[in-house]
């Protein structure tokens, strides 16, 4: 297997860290002003080691590395109980040293029940997108490797965009509705594909449009509710939860490209255009005192679709996890031993999978964890080049920590 293709297991790590949902730090140090008036600063990174099979300079021997997988730093505040506002920054699509902007957005609480949020957030999308790395099961990263999941690696700024979005809880924070309209210009800027902007000359060339993108999620919990709109991934066994959730998106002529032959001269007959849409349903069962400790269940269905325009970013996945939490603590923590596995079958025959072994230190959840874990990446299908086929094993062990 050629070096660039071991290094995608690490690369997907650090990736996967940057890609997804940021919410306030729980741990955030908060200044009040008066009743309803405040700013809460805080700051959390994720920093791992991994060792990662024939990826060493020399093709036959095992990397050794530590990584800052991600940096942010937590900004939120009130100017009363129906205005709040976020900003939230990230190392860059995994890039050394360069900060940027991830969530820029202010909250108009209409109703309890009813809010409005507008400027750069997560749009409605997936349990996994919504939680993020810092607010799953833990590995560093949780189990969003460019796998199954897709959002936070094809989703704009590191899974946000701009926008506006309706947002509702109702019946006691058990039925969640939310949908919006977004951006949606840069849906593909990590995935390699040498997609196009709505402003350039490809787009141009094949006469696309310029339309907004919508998206929207429904989700019913059954057991305990599960409040916010930012949400998490594993509650740790703070409450029993079984919740089902929906989220689609669309945005015509979202997918534009031109021919790899001769794409500096865009043409009507060497520029493409389509429709992206996608669609998921995802599952979360968490439950306390199975045994001697908290027993949590997850699994998730997706399609993607680019209208044939990127076939390697269209096409079925899946996902699947369990983990199991101990009550009893030992030293600092408890341990939480997890398993996961994922797949995405891309319509360029291309098919994808990972499998996740490894066990948690949970110190305090969200935000102080260790993870230890073994991966095994398999790609296979005639749409990957004969010396890209076959299967990467990686060791990663990470510390999250959040203040």
């Amino acid at each position: 297997m050629n070096l660039n293709l071991k290094k995608n297991v690490l690369c997907s790590a650090v990736l996967v860290a940057c890609s997804l949902g940021a919410v306030s730090a729980q741990a955030a140090g908060t200044i009040t002003f008066g009743e309803d008036k405040y700013v809460s600063v805080g700051f959390g990174f994720i920093t791992s080691y991994s060792s990662v099979e024939d990826a060493a300079a020399n093709g036959n021997d095992r990397s050794n590395d530590f990584s800052l997988n991600s940096a942010r730093l937590y900004l939120s505040g009130s100017f009363n109980k129906y205005i709040k506002g976020m900003l939230n920054t990230e190392r860059s699509g995994g890039g050394e040293g360069n900060i940027e902007v991830i969530d820029a957005n202010v909250q108009f609480q209409l109703t309890p029940e009813i809010a409005i949020w507008a400027g750069r957030f997560l749009s409605p999308s997936d349990r996994a997108n919504m939680a993020g790395p810092y607010y799953s099961s833990g590995g560093g990263g949780g189990y969003w490797a460019n796998v199954a999941s897709r959002y936070g690696w094809n989703g704009g700024v590191i899974g946000r965009d701009e926008g506006v979005a309706f947002v509702g809880s109702f019946l006691e924070d058990k039925l969640a509705v939310s949908f919006g309209a977004f951006e949606g210009d840069n849906i593909f800027r990590f995935s390699g594909v040498g997609a196009q902007k709505e402003s350039s000359a490809a787009a141009a060339a094949a006469n696309a449009d310029d339309k907004l993108m919508y998206a929207g999620r429904v989700q019913v919990a059954f057991w305990d509710s599960e409040p916010g709109y930012y949400g998490t991934g594993n509650y740790f066994g703070a409450k029993d939860i079984l919740t089902v959730g929906l989220a689609a998106r669309y945005k015509a002529d979202g997918a534009i490209a031109t021919s790899a032959v001769s794409p500096a001269v865009p043409t009507a007959a060497n520029s493409q255009k389509g429709d992206y849409s996608s669609y998921s349903i995802d599952f979360l069962m968490e439950k306390k005192n199975v045994g001697p400790g908290t027993l949590s269940l997850e699994a998730a269905y997706y399609d993607y679709d680019t209208d044939k325009v990127f076939l390697a970013e269209e096409g079925d996945a899946y996902y699947v996890g369990a983990g199991y939490l101990f009550d009893t603590p030992v030293g600092w923590g408890k341990f939480m031993p997890f398993v996961r596995h994922q797949e995405f079958d891309a319509d360029s025959n291309q098919k994808t999978e990972r499998t996740d072994v490894g066990v948690n230190y949970v110190i305090e959840p969200y935000n102080a964890l260790i993870s230890a874990e073994y991966q095994k990446t398999d790609r296979s299908g005639s749409g990957f080049a004969a010396s890209a086929r076959g299967e990467t094993d990686a060791i990663l062990i990470s510390l999250q920590m959040q203040f």
